[in-house]
């Protein structure tokens, strides 16, 4: 199985993607909230002791891809991170992480939050 950092330099953007999948629930995920707007889920390759997704159900690529149109959808999907973490028992923090880009280890290109939590995170992240 090839790192983050190979998938996310082979990764392009356009067209569907894994998450547009689950949306449409063509493909099986854990979720743990959904709504109109925004969905959330356990990761598959957790990197901590929890480890969700919280993604917009509109397709965008990328952080940098989002508009003046979408600045409520991107607090929407910060606050729903904040939400979930509180109701999975995350109570002594965590952290959120977008990836941008290539170099930015973005490895599936439809905008998406990660929550890791559960253990106390190191820094520098990268």
């Amino acid at each position: 199985m090839s790192s983050e950092v190979d998938k996310a330099q082979n990764a392009a953007p356009g067209g569907d993607t894994i998450f547009g999948k689950i949306i449409r629930k063509e493909i099986p995920a854990k979720i743990i909230f959904e709504d109109d707007e925004v969905l959330a889920f356990h990761d598959v390759q957790p990197q901590a002791p929890t480890h969700f997704l919280v993604i917009p159900k509109k397709p965008i690529e990328a952080l940098d891809q989002a508009t003046d149109a979408d600045q409520a959808l991107l607090g929407k999907l910060m606050l729903t991170a904040a939400k979930v973490a509180k109701e999975l028992g995350l109570k002594d923090g965590y952290r959120l992480v977008v990836n941008n880009g290539k170099d930015g280890c973005q490895s599936v290109y439809h905008l998406h939050v990660h929550v890791l939590g559960g253990r106390q995170l190191s820094w520098p992240p990268g």
